[in-house]
């Protein structure tokens, strides 16, 4: 599904770990570095889910074909760096839903529906997508700052479905004309990556920040990059992104895949 938000959330991220690394400093061992960023996120969203209906039959949805309302969003990251050593992590949460009448974007059972069918769905999907990782520098100069990372994450997600359905019911007996189903699920993940800057100009003031992660255990893999540019001032910094994270699940699970993706913007305070 593609949700491309009509509302722009303003979040908080405490020390901007996917939006601004931390900027290259000396190795002193016993100096903690911190950083804040405000900033805005404008997210898509995709995936695959199977609702049951208690028929054994289950009803198959592309959530980016219905979903295109965001409730709320929050996001937010902690910091912590003292030497070559440091741990970060960051929460995501939303909160998306929506309606869509006389719709054909399902399938029942895994096949395509007859010709006459169509449905009034209305979804709902709330979720949480938390990491956690410590940090190690690799690199750090004038121009670069790249740190290791290994940890863990844990996605959360819960989606309800209501549907009423018009024509031929294909399989589904006609109890199930109309009905709701709702399912849940979590899994956590071991992940690795590399997260960091590249600093340039006169002056070092333009920088590309940049952070990827790989990661697999109870989904059958996940991902997760961004990218971009930012511009350095006296008090901080201004910094625009790419961010996108997927999850492709093991087989038999109801909620099949996950995609993440958006542009996101903000501004970074250290100290």
């Amino acid at each position: 599904m593609s949700i491309r938000n009509r509302l722009f959330e303003a979040s908080f991220l405490l020390a901007g770990t996917l939006l601004a690394p931390a900027a290259a400093t000396a190795q002193d061992s016993g100096a903690w570095r911190t950083s804040a960023t405000i900033y805005a996120y404008l997210p898509s969203l995709s995936g695959k889910t199977s609702f049951p209906t208690g028929s054994g039959t289950p009803i198959d949805v592309s959530t980016e074909q219905i979903l295109d309302s965001l409730k709320m969003t929050f996001m937010g990251s902690l910091d912590a760096h003292n030497g070559r050593w440091g741990l970060f992590t960051d929460v995501i949460y939303l909160d998306l839903g929506n309606t869509k009448t006389s719709s054909r974007d399902f399938t029942i059972g895994g096949i395509g529906i007859p010709a006459d069918t169509t449905a009034d769905l209305g979804l709902d999907l709330k979720g949480w997508v938390w990491t956690l990782a410590g940090e190690f520098r690799v690199a750090s100069d004038a121009g670069w700052t790249v740190d290791a990372i290994g940890g863990a994450r844990m996605l959360d997600l819960k989606e309800r479905l209501d549907w009423n359905i018009a024509g031929s019911l294909g399989p589904l007996p006609p109890t199930s004309r109309s009905g709701a189903s709702e399912v849940s699920q979590t899994v956590w993940d071991g992940i690795v990556g590399l997260k960091g800057r590249y600093a340039f100009g006169d002056r070092r003031e333009w920088s590309l920040p940049f952070y990827l992660d790989v990661g697999a255990g109870q989904s059958q893999r996940t991902w997760q990059a961004a990218a971009g540019v930012g511009y350095a001032f006296k008090w901080g910094e201004l910094s625009a992104l790419y961010r996108y994270l997927d999850y492709d699940m093991k087989s038999g699970k109801a909620i099949q895949s996950v995609r993440f993706s958006g542009p996101m913007v903000g501004a970074t305070f250290r100290w």
